[in-house]
């Protein structure tokens, strides 16, 4: 094996570095792609096995780094400068000697839209592997329910504006963006570090937008042929951008593509043994002409719990329903409010007035919003005051639960600004309350003091319920630091509560409720 540095000039001149992997022995060799912002070293490591891997199995391998980091030269500008770079990649490699014509692109997160950022003409890859990412910035990237990733968002645009220092020999600059994420401090601080160390970056740019509305939002729209390429999807039921992935689904089979889709019980970065062999294989089948494993099903899907994958679509849902009662403690006794199953006619009703203390916001804990992502314990947060909790009856029986969660009732706040965070959960025979999937929505303005209908929207999620279990769902008012915490005045939420934070009291109105269990993707 050989491993090559290599420049690639683009039209307006300006220079992208690159490495390169080679198999041993005479090519030409399908190739694989991959665009990142991180250094070409890393060449995403922390998901994939390393380049060298795929250069042993017969595929050379380029990882570049895009315009305006690492080595390349140029500015960085987000994900607004990939196309015509990506497709200038894509014509090159098929002109090199030891490229057979056939280009394969891999990656996740920023390296997953990269492959699909692309210009219109030729220049597009056989078969793309995007994973963890998705169109949409403000829906796939920076936001959901009206509420910025707080945490996630300001980590990861701070983890851009240090490499940008460090590419400017700002080593001051960098030791100080990365005091702060070690000490926590960036979560009140990070505004103003992005400010005073990237003021013209997408970070900022997106925390500083509006993400109730999508006026001044991107949404990008790859080359039309690019649905026709075979494609490999992989999303992670604790990542971020679960909903892109599942929005790059619903359009490849709107094209008329069926796409491998896995979604595993996975963080953004832990992927739990990853899916090298499958991406191989994949490559393999649609580069070099290898027959598709037969009993390779389309598409799979892990469950949280066990780890079992099983053979699931997004268009498939197990369509359960119920209604929220309480008599009025649910917020003082978990154990007090009901979830009954609708099928049997209305199962809901009583009110529920949860008080939220900006002195001390409700944490956030694991779900897919958070730093410590996954299924987390929450027992002691459901103890709490300010949060309500319905609770099933025992199943009798084990039973499926498949789809994206979605809560309605009426609520009203005494304030012109709240939230609303949920977490849903299995209670064990023994009291152990484990977190699976979480979901948030804010509200501003006059519209909060009006008793009207709400709907949250929770992380899709595949999972069993077992006999002697309980399912729970808790309605929070924050979720600090997954979302920042609302001030109550109609003001757009920046941080941790302050001086000038109102206290929250949100009355919800159970009659008529209903938390239900819908199609994730792909339904009419």
């Amino acid at each position: 094996m050989e491993v090559f540095e290599q420049r690639i000039t683009c039209a307006d001149g300006i220079g992208l570095s690159c490495r390169l992997w080679l198999p041993d022995g005479k090519g030409p060799w399908p190739v694989l792609l991959m665009r990142q912002p991180y250094g070409r070293a890393i060449a995403s490591t922390v998901t994939y096995a390393h380049p060298s891997w795929y250069a042993s199995h017969g595929f050379a391998v380029l990882v570049q780094d895009v315009r305006g980091r690492g080595d390349s030269a140029g500015d960085f500008q987000g994900f607004r400068q990939e196309a015509p770079d990506g497709s200038a990649t894509v014509a090159w490699l098929r002109q090199q000697s030891w490229c057979n014509g056939q280009v394969g692109s891999y990656g996740f997160s920023y390296q997953g839209l990269s492959q699909l950022l692309l210009s219109e003409g030729d220049a597009l890859p056989d078969a793309l592997a995007p994973a963890m990412a998705g169109l949409d910035e403000r829906l796939h990237w920076a936001s959901e329910g009206g509420c910025h990733w707080w945490a996630i968002g300001v980590g990861w645009a701070l983890q851009l504006a240090a490499q940008g220092l460090k590419r400017r020999d700002d080593l001051e600059g960098w030791q100080t963006i990365r005091a702060a994420l070690e000490s926590g401090r960036f979560l009140n601080e990070g505004l103003s570090l992005l400010e005073r160390f990237d003021p013209q970056g997408m970070g900022l740019r997106w925390l500083r937008q509006d993400p109730s509305t999508s006026d001044g939002w991107t949404c990008h729209t790859p080359p039309a042929e690019l649905w026709q390429r075979p494609m490999l999807l992989v999303g992670g039921w604790h990542d971020p951008h679960l909903r892109g992935v599942l929005d790059l689904w619903q359009r490849s089979r709107a094209a008329g593509t069926e796409p491998l889709l896995r979604i595993g019980a996975w963080s953004h970065l832990n992927w739990g043994g990853g899916i090298d062999a499958l991406q191989l294989s994949f490559f393999k089948e649609h580069l070099c002409g290898n027959s598709a494993d037969p009993a390779e099903p389309r598409t799979l899907m892990q469950e949280i719990q066990s780890g079992h994958w099983r053979e699931r679509s997004p268009d498939q849902c197990s369509h359960q329903s119920w209604g929220l009662t309480s008599a009025g403690l649910a917020a003082i006794r978990s154990d007090e409010g009901e979830l009954n199953p609708l099928s049997g006619g209305p199962q809901s009703g009583g009110q529920v007035v949860v008080v939220h203390d900006p002195w001390r916001p409700l944490p956030g804990r694991g779900g897919h919003l958070g730093l410590d992502a996954g299924v987390v314990g929450r027992g002691d947060l459901d103890q709490r005051s300010d949060v309500a909790c319905f609770s099933t009856a025992p199943f009798q029986e084990t039973s499926e639960l498949l789809g994206e969660p979605v809560l309605e009732l009426d609520a009203a706040a005494d304030q012109p600004g709240f939230d609303l965070c949920l977490a849903l959960s299995i209670v064990t025979p023994d009291g152990q309350v484990r977190q699976l999937s979480t979901g948030v929505a804010r509200y501003r303005g006059e519209d909060c003091q009006r008793m009207e209908r709400r709907q949250v929207a929770l992380q899709p999620l595949l999972t069993d319920l077992p006999a002697g279990c309980r399912l729970r769902l808790s309605i929070g008012l924050a979720a600090w630091p997954q979302i920042a915490v609302n001030p109550g005045d109609g003001s757009l939420p920046e941080g941790s509560a302050g001086a000038r934070h109102r206290v929250i009291s949100v009355t919800l109105q159970l009659a008529d409720s209903c938390f239900s269990i819908r199609p994730m993707a792909g339904a009419n």
